[in-house]
């Protein structure tokens, strides 16, 4: 709980709107994908980086229980007590190598791609904690709730990563937009990369459009697993009046909006469209 409230506030957040015998397995969930989220953050080698992702991909296959690192212990527990599958990690843990180097995202499909084994698989597993029943029958909701969330931290975190050299804009979308990785990262893409950074933005809110589409059909129990949508669209109004670019510093909102936003869907649901 605490890993995850230092790590991934919103989640920690979304979290306590579960049931309180669901909670310490979702803050496992949330907790591991914020460990692998910040490899790079800690380990700032490729190769190191690699080592840690396999031990973590070893910790999971390993029939034992106990690791003696409580945050692994823990997950282990998890996949266990409700039969999570493993493979969903192990794509997890392979997409996150991208994270530890500067190649740029080749095309739109690949950061779907990226999208779906990340954040997508992330909401899968929390959904399936809260409800196996009802669980399978939103998977495509979840992919869709995965873009458009995923998307979303990535064009938050595009200062920091261009300050890295790692580009996740699409290679296809860059070139449509009259750009390329390499002056994207140099600062020197001119108004193409402004056009780039438009069409992620639409990317992302396509994906956004499609989950609330149908997100009003989520039952009660899975709500918390797709609670983090919540903040998504009030980030796109940030990123689009004008006034603040991706590209010029990050978009927030306070603490206070942000607790607002999870309780009204918390409380409410997403309305019919």
């Amino acid at each position: 709980m605490e890993a995850v409230r230092a790590g991934d506030h919103d989640r920690y957040v979304s979290a306590l709107y579960a049931p309180v015998d669901k909670r310490e397995a979702l803050f496992s969930l949330y907790a591991f994908n914020a460990e692998i989220a910040s490899v790079r953050d800690r380990i700032h080698e490729a190769l190191p980086g690699e080592v840690r992702l396999q031990w973590w991909r070893d910790v999971i296959a390993a029939e034992a229980a106990a690791t003696g690192n409580p945050l692994a212990d823990a997950l282990k527990a998890t996949i266990a007590a409700h039969g999570l599958p493993k493979a969903a990690f192990d794509n997890m843990l392979e997409a996150r190598i991208f994270d530890l180097y500067d190649d740029p995202m080749p095309s739109r499909t690949d950061l779907e791609g990226y999208c779906g084994e990340t954040a997508a698989a992330l909401i899968q597993l929390a959904a399936m904690v809260l409800d196996p029943v009802e669980a399978p029958r939103f998977a495509e909701l979840a992919g869709r709730a995965g873009c458009a969330q995923a998307m979303t931290g990535l064009l938050l975190l595009l200062p920091l990563h261009l300050r890295r050299g790692q580009c996740f804009i699409p290679v296809d979308i860059l070139a449509a937009a009259g750009s390329s990785p390499e002056e994207f990262v140099s600062g020197d893409g001119g108004p193409g990369a402004e056009r780039a950074v438009a069409a992620m933005i639409a990317l992302a809110q396509e994906h956004l459009s499609a989950f609330e589409q149908a997100a009003s059909a989520l039952p009660d129990t899975l709500r918390p697993a797709f609670l983090p949508l919540a903040l998504t669209s009030a980030y796109f109004g940030k990123m689009a009046n004008g006034r603040r670019s991706p590209l010029a510093g990050v978009a927030r909102l306070s603490a206070l909006r942000r607790h607002w936003l999870l309780l009204r869907r918390a409380t409410r649901g997403w309305p019919p469209i």
